[in-house]
């Protein structure tokens, strides 16, 4: 009901604006992957998984403009502030602590050397988990993750067409079987 120039009077400038509607995404998907997981028994790190995955993908489904925003190309111009970090590592923590809780159970076997330049270049990754998993597991895991994003984008974007049949019962059986190729388990 306001002139779009009248949101100036409740945020100083465009960055304002962008961190306020970028917070509010992560923080959204982020409570909708958390509560999916919690409600999957701890030692179902499959089920955990896809239900992950499950949630960020209806997510995304009922809300394509604001993972754009989040998962889409970036804004130029625009840098995003500390403040976006928390809220932007909800999900991956979610996927973090399947992986932490299959290592500290045992559940993943022996992990693979990698290549001496993969292993450094994942350097503030591994800092990030605090050693709470192999590398090769965080190698499989940002692999995973970048599957799930990939999919996602792409019948977001409209890529899937005459690709996949675009009934949602055809897509979610070829998003599901496409988690499942990349869980770790």
């Amino acid at each position: 009901g306001m002139v779009s120039s009248a949101v100036y009077r409740y945020v100083p400038n465009r960055d304002a604006l962008l961190t306020m509607l970028i917070i509010d995404a992560y923080d959204t998907v982020g409570a909708a992957v958390e509560r999916a997981a919690a409600a999957c028994p701890r030692d179902d790190y499959t089920g955990r998984f896809l239900a992950t995955c499950q949630a960020l993908r209806a997510w995304a489904l009922a809300n394509p403009h604001e993972y754009a925003l989040i998962y889409g190309s970036p804004v130029p111009g625009y840098a995003a502030p500390v403040d976006t970090i928390a809220p932007a590592s909800r999900v991956p923590i979610v996927l973090l602590s399947i992986l932490f809780d299959q290592t500290a159970d045992g559940a993943v076997g022996p992990a693979e050397p990698l290549p001496p330049a993969v292993a450094a270049s994942i350097a503030p990754f591994r800092d990030f988990a605090g050693g709470q998993a192999s590398d090769d597991l965080l190698v499989r895991g940002l692999a995973s993750w970048g599957t799930l994003l990939g999919t996602v984008s792409l019948e977001l974007f409209g890529h899937l067409h005459n690709v996949v049949e675009e009934d949602e019962t055809a897509r979610s059986a070829f998003f599901d079987h496409q988690m499942r190729q990349v869980a770790i388990g």
